[in-house]
């Protein structure tokens, strides 16, 4: 099946939760698969949407101090490691998670996708309290922390009809336990590939609905096999 004119919404990068006006919770998350997936794709005529969140070298792209979402057209620099994005595609910029999820309530409530790949690394915590100013260094500070709303439920809910790439994170698990974690998430929001992966050294795995699985060695083959899948569907 060929993907162009095909609507395909891309979350990457990290959220970042307040913890006072100056620090933040955050991850390592650097977006570059759904820059990847974002490139690629829009090559291939898909009408993209990048929701991309602060990861290095894009923070650039919106004032910290703006604070409220900046759509533009993309062709930037993302740094050496990503190149630069040749082909035009709608990136929506957020940093911190309430601009994320309200951002994807807005964009999914008036718009109908045929694809959603939800690569970002969203926030699962929060501060209980979040400090009006900034906390002082010469303090002990114990962090009490809440768990935060699964956004791809929301996802899920809003546009049930498109089909849902999600990606399920892990650290220090052998590739079997990986993957049925992977799986179990998967079935739990109803997505049809879910991809598992670990870091140091970085290890993929893409499982479809009928828990066919793809071993990928890295983001480049992964993107490539990923869009293979898509073109199935």
């Amino acid at each position: 099946m060929s993907l162009k004119n095909k609507q395909i919404l891309i979350t990457a990068g990290p959220t970042w939760v307040a913890i006072d006006k100056i620090r933040v919770i955050s991850n390592i998350a650097t977006g570059e698969t759904g820059i990847l997936l974002a490139k690629k794709l829009s090559k291939l005529a898909a009408k993209v949407t990048l929701f991309l969140g602060p990861v290095p070298n894009v923070v650039s792209l919106r004032g910290l101090s703006a604070g409220s979402l900046r759509e533009t057209k993309a062709k930037i620099r993302f740094g050496i490691s990503l190149g630069r994005v040749n082909n035009k595609f709608k990136i929506v910029n957020f940093i911190f998670f309430n601009e994320l999820k309200d951002a994807l309530k807005k964009e999914l409530s008036r718009k109908k996708y045929d694809f959603i790949i939800h690569s970002a690394a969203v926030a699962d915590f929060k501060p209980k309290i979040e400090s009006r100013g900034k906390l002082s260094s010469d303090k002990i500070y114990h962090l009490k922390l809440y768990p935060l709303p699964k956004i791809i439920k929301e996802i899920r809910t809003l546009n049930p009809q498109a089909k849902l790439v999600m990606f399920k994170l892990e650290a220090g698990l052998n590739d079997k336990t990986l993957i049925k974690k992977a799986i179990l998430a998967r079935n739990k929001i109803g997505a049809e590939i879910v991809v598992a992966n670990r870091l140091n050294p970085y290890r993929a795995f893409i499982i479809n609905k009928e828990n066919k699985i793809i071993a990928v060695k890295d983001k480049k083959e992964l993107t490539n096999k990923l869009i293979f899948l898509l073109k199935q569907n």
